[in-house]
């Protein structure tokens, strides 16, 4: 009898050894302290932990933002150590996306224009049949033609985030994705990744410091002190709560 084989998730993201240290000497500061860690294809997961524990650093530092003190950083399987600014640039540009808590959106251009940029600026046509289904996803079908000052926080946060996906990024970095938003907003927009990630196989990535957000990830990432002190699947905000009062979060 054929033995059945267990399928093997693709890594899509992957830091090794990652150190980051700000200063020198008696004033050095280590944000990131040794951190080893693997981001799974198509999986959604939180990083939390305290103020100052390292997890926009990572974040930042896996997305090819910020480098490294040591150690190494993968997106796919290329070394973002070994790039030289002008081929991360392409990296950044082609395989990873971004959703700040600020929308930064163009405030002159629509929606649809915004949503499209990207694509625009890198001399391309996005696919229509991906971006209808982006776009009737977020449930902007009827505000593509507002600006950006014509729309509300969490529908300037959609248009940010179909912005992102249009361009099917190997990875999204989401960074308080849902921090100006009030509950409703914050909802739909963490639906959304979540569906994402779900129906559409994205990959997401979220640092955030509030359990309801990170409870829609299917992993949590804990760090503290610039390591890594523990990682929850299926989280509920209640376990994440109990787990963040052990770091002192």
């Amino acid at each position: 009898m054929a033995e059945t084989d267990t399928p093997v998730r693709t890594i899509a993201a992957r830091a090794v050894d990652a150190r980051k240290t700000y200063g020198k000497d008696d004033t050095a500061v280590h944000a990131l302290d040794g951190v080893t860690v693997d981001f799974e294809a198509g999986r959604f997961t939180a990083i939390m932990g305290p103020s100052g524990s390292g997890k926009s650093t990572l974040m930042h530092c896996l997305a090819g933002l910020d480098t490294l003190t040591g150690g190494q950083v993968f997106i796919d399987d290329i070394d973002l150590t070994t790039l030289k600014e002008k081929d991360l640039t392409l990296l950044r540009r082609e395989r990873v996306g971004f959703v700040f808590q600020s929308y930064n959106l163009v405030p002159t251009l629509t929606a649809i224009e915004n949503i499209t940029l990207p694509k625009a600026l890198a001399g391309t046509k996005p696919d229509q049949a991906w971006l209808d289904t982006v776009i009737d996803t977020v449930g902007l079908r009827n505000r593509l033609s507002h600006k950006p000052s014509e729309l509300s926080g969490g529908q300037q946060q959609r248009v940010a985030v179909a912005r992102t996906m249009a361009s099917r990024p190997t990875i999204i970095f989401a960074d308080e994705p849902t921090g100006n938003l009030d509950s409703k907003s914050s909802t739909e927009i963490l639906e959304f990744m979540r569906r994402a990630v779900r129906e559409f196989g994205q990959t997401i990535v979220m640092v955030t410091h509030d359990p309801n957000a990170a409870s829609y990830a299917d992993r949590v990432i804990f760090l503290a002190d610039g390591r890594v002190s523990g990682e929850m699947s299926d989280p509920t905000p209640e376990r994440i709560l109990d787990k963040l009062k052990g770091l002192g979060g």
